[in-house]
């Protein structure tokens, strides 16, 4: 079997580097030189098997989500992403038996690493379950970082792309549900794409976000909390996609279930306020990045977080998001 250092050098040595990394793998430290003048982000996430993903998951699709649920959180505070380390448990059975699963894992791993102009600068591989922990570290101006306590009374509050199909991608898998039509749900749970660019533009314009992971119910009411306000969401406004339509449609006698679109997370959308004299500005910026934008409520001084049907019935999500334990 190879050793720690066999599988570092053989899978997770890539030659590419940015000019900012000093010293990368290879010592007890990585070394690298922030740019002038800029704050450093750094957020991490750890995936598990059978927890955060399926178990059947390909070895790409691990790797790619893995990279993004992190550059999610950076993209929720305008940061340029730049640095990450990899600390990965492997079992036994994949190290001896299964080198393609580690060869396609690497190879996608490198390739979103290209993608985003990102450096991996160390980390930690052992033996055991898998799970892969990933810590992404970026950099932003320090008046132009977005933050979950930003938000203004008045505010206009918007999301990207939309919501749910995630859950819906995992209730497919899950339940071996051989439908063509949900391959896009499918897609967005294994590969979900965090809205990086967009939001180093968006700065520009907005104070507060949060990404997406844990549903739309509970992460803007992280946001709410940290600010100090309530906010009134209508429901008709948010973004559902052709494919959670169809499955509603075959799947759930054509019943709309909010609680399983706004509650049960792998969105990795951002959402995020702006005032109202900016809402062309970061339309036209949408835009640009060919990005789906909804506007889908107002922050309010209620404290409250309340939901509105296409009747303005007040209606009540009983879940609150990804348990975490």
């Amino acid at each position: 079997m190879d050793s720690e250092f066999d599988i570092i050098k053989k899978y997770f040595s890539f030659e590419v580097l940015r000019d900012d990394v000093e010293l990368a793998g290879g010592d007890d430290c990585a070394v690298v030189s922030p740019p002038v003048n800029k704050q450093l982000l750094i957020t991490t996430d750890t995936l598990i098997s059978g927890v955060h993903f399926p178990q059947n998951t390909s070895a790409q699709d691990i790797a790619y989500k893995a990279i993004m649920v992190n550059l999610s959180d950076l993209a929720a505070m305008g940061a340029t992403p730049a640095w990450i380390t990899l600390a990965i448990s492997l079992p036994v059975s994949l190290v001896e038996n299964n080198e393609s699963w580690l060869q396609a894992f690497s190879q996608q791993f490198n390739s979103v690493l290209s993608k985003f102009n990102i450096s991996l600068i160390g980390g930690d591989t052992t033996k055991g379950a898998l799970s892969i922990t990933i810590q992404a570290m970026g950099f932003a101006d320090k008046d132009k970082i977005m933050r979950r306590d930003k938000a203004e009374i008045g505010d206009k509050i918007y999301v990207t792309g939309v919501l749910g199909d995630g859950a819906i991608g995992l209730y497919a898998v899950l339940n071996n549900l051989n439908d063509e039509k949900l391959l896009p749900c499918i897609q967005k749970l294994n590969r979900p794409e965090a809205r990086v660019k967009f939001a180093e533009e968006l700065v520009s314009y907005s104070k507060c976000a949060i990404d997406i992971s844990d549903g739309l119910v509970a992460d803007l009411g992280h946001m709410l909390d940290a600010s100090c306000c309530g906010a009134q969401i209508l429901l008709p406004s948010i973004p559902i996609s052709h494919s959670a339509q169809y499955y509603f449609q075959q799947y759930n006698k054509n019943i709309l279930d909010w609680s399983m679109l706004l509650t049960q997370g792998d969105d990795y959308e951002l959402c995020f306020t702006i005032n109202q004299m900016h809402q062309a500005d970061v339309e036209n910026l949408a835009k640009k990045h060919k990005l789906t934008l909804s506007c889908i409520g107002e922050i309010t001084d209620s404290r409250e977080l309340e939901f509105y049907d296409k009747e303005n019935k007040l209606i009540d999500f009983p879940a609150t998001g990804f348990k975490h334990f």
